[in-house]
């Protein structure tokens, strides 16, 4: 396979996933058609060029709107899914023996470095060896006009490439005369992929220099409403500003109310409305917040069969806030009908199946996961959330096989390590737990969690001393976690200690009832001579 050179000047997001695809695809689809439309989401997003060679197998309503109808814009991590989905298909349409030469690998677009790596540590190097030099030929200057810059732009925004639109949508604002509406359509994309990305300072000042160039109604109130999402969806909880968020989006909703125009006004002031609800909503007023939904439902009927994607998340949006009040029923029916505006949105489906999962009701909420799963690239969450309705079910093996999915998928996730490390640990099979502990706690050193499975695992190895420390030191950093009481209890009757492990024992008791915490609690009781109390607790477990 020639090198190929991975400098995102010349092509932007995923310059080497589509080298590399643009040379896989045609030959896989000869031999395994199939292979190719189980990734067809991802195949398609990387290499656009395979548009037309790749039929479409599953798809969101998103592909057949209009551009003004196109409001969600991917998270971040949708590129994450995305390499993961290329990385299994490159697993199973490469050759084995194949060598991978990528140059200018300092220079890739994140899509790309977040490829390879995903590349790198779920290809076996005898499958496919991956080999990255940091430098090569450097490109020409991206001279590109504003008329060959936009598309490429509103594609990666679409697509959820960020980083690309925060680079190029300033290169387009650069070269574009203030205050016109192609400016305009720069600024509005570069400010939303900053704000997406974290990078709140520099996206507050894009929308600031709007307000500055123009005088238009419509973009001052975009202006007002990005400027207070900013404020209210701030990704450190300590940094958020609802009093600020409630100032700009009060702003919002007041010029959307003057907008001359009835379809515009109808739009905008329910979009509006919507980004109020989520202030109310943050501020702990979830009656207000659902009255403004309900408000913008209202208005959308205005819009007739248009914007079904605003549609769309207004239903789920007013689920959450029914779900939150209680009235559990009617947020299914939201759910519902938010799930028939596009089946191909995979999110809706999970915050469903969560709903299911807490009402006992595990097949439903099973078949929402499934559905997620298929609906689109790898899907960490809902392998976690399929891993927790197993574990409710007895289900062990099929959980402890959904929990590695979800670390081969995300590394990060430290609740998957979490969860593993305590069912594996219950299952003594300390060896595979302490891994999973000792990698948890590299991402999260000091976890409480962690630290219960740790003192739970030294315990077992009858390292006491060590298991003391460890344990102290959870129900130190969370008093509320029973197993940490409970895990302590043992060690404590384990040192000796039977009074200590009643007190311990009954502490967790009083937490979390558990079976085994009251087994265990008998024994204790049992030794100091209260054999009522101990029969009591026998009988309590059984």
């Amino acid at each position: 396979m020639p090198t190929i050179d991975g400098h995102r000047r010349p092509h932007g997001p995923y310059t080497v996933a589509s080298a590399l695809l643009h040379r896989l695809v045609p030959e896989t689809l000869e031999r395994s058609p199939e292979l190719v439309a189980a990734h067809d989401i991802e195949i398609r997003a990387a290499a656009p060029g395979l548009a037309d060679l790749v039929p479409v197998t599953r798809e969101t309503i998103d592909a057949r709107l209009t551009d003004d109808e196109r409001i969600l814009v991917p998270a971040p991590r949708r590129t994450l899914r995305l390499a993961n989905g290329i990385t299994e298909f490159v697993r199973e349409a490469v050759p084995h023996g194949t060598t991978l030469v990528v140059c200018n690998g300092a220079q890739t677009d994140p899509t790309d470095a977040e490829l390879l790596d995903v590349m790198t540590r779920r290809i076996a190097p005898e499958v496919l060896e991956i080999v990255v030099y940091a430098v090569g030929p450097e490109p020409p200057e991206d001279r590109r006009g504003p008329e060959e810059l936009w598309p490429v732009v509103d594609r990666c925004l679409r697509e959820g490439f960020l980083h690309a639109v925060a680079e190029l949508g300033a290169r387009g604002l650069a070269r574009t005369e203030p205050g016109g509406e192609p400016w305009w359509r720069f600024a509005q994309r570069t400010a939303t992929a900053l704000g997406g990305l974290g990078r709140v300072d520099e996206a507050r000042r894009v929308w600031q220099r709007v307000r500055g160039a123009s005088q238009d109604p419509a973009v001052h109130a975009a202006c007002a409403y990005g400027l207070a999402m900013l404020d209210a969806r701030h990704q450190d909880p300590a940094r958020r500003d609802l009093a600020a968020a409630r100032q700009w989006i009060n702003t919002a909703v007041a010029i959307s109310t003057l907008l001359p125009d009835p379809y515009e006004r109808a739009f905008k002031l329910g979009f509006d409305r919507n980004g109020l609800a989520l202030v109310e909503l943050r501020e702990g007023r979830p009656e207000a917040a659902l009255a403004l939904v309900d408000s913008a439902l209202d208005l959308a009927r205005e819009l007739g069969e248009r914007h079904p994607v605003h549609r769309m998340v207004l239903r789920a949006n007013r689920a959450r806030l029914l779900a939150v009040l209680g009235r559990v029923k009617e947020a299914l029916a939201d759910y519902g009908a938010a799930i028939a505006l596009d089946p191909g949105f995979p999110d809706y489906y999970l915050d469903r199946g969560n709903l299911l999962a807490g009402l006992g009701c595990q097949d439903e909420a099973l078949a929402d996961y499934e559905s997620a799963m298929r609906a689109g690239p790898p899907l960490p969450e809902a392998h976690y959330n399929r891993a927790e309705l197993r574990i409710a079910r007895g289900d062990l093996d099929g959980a402890l096989a959904d929990l590695g999915r979800v670390i081969d998928l995300d590394p990060s996730c430290l609740d998957a390590y979490i969860n593993r490390a305590g069912l594996l640990a219950g299952l003594e099979r300390d060896e595979e737990a302490w891994r999973d502990v000792t990698a948890g706690l590299a991402l999260a050193p000091g976890n409480p969690h962690l630290l219960a499975v740790l003192g739970q695992l030294e315990t077992a190895a009858g390292r006491l001393a060590e298991a003391r420390r460890a344990l102290d030191r959870a129900v130190e950093a969370a008093p509320w976690l029973a197993a940490a009481w409970g895990n302590r209890g043992v060690l404590r009757f384990e040192a000796g200690d039977p009074e200590g492990a009643v007190e311990d024992l009954s502490q967790a008791i009083g937490l979390e009832p558990q079976p085994d915490l009251y087994a265990n609690r008998a024994v204790a009781l049992r030794a100091l001579g209260r054999e009522a109390e101990a029969a009591a607790d026998e009988e309590r477990a059984r």
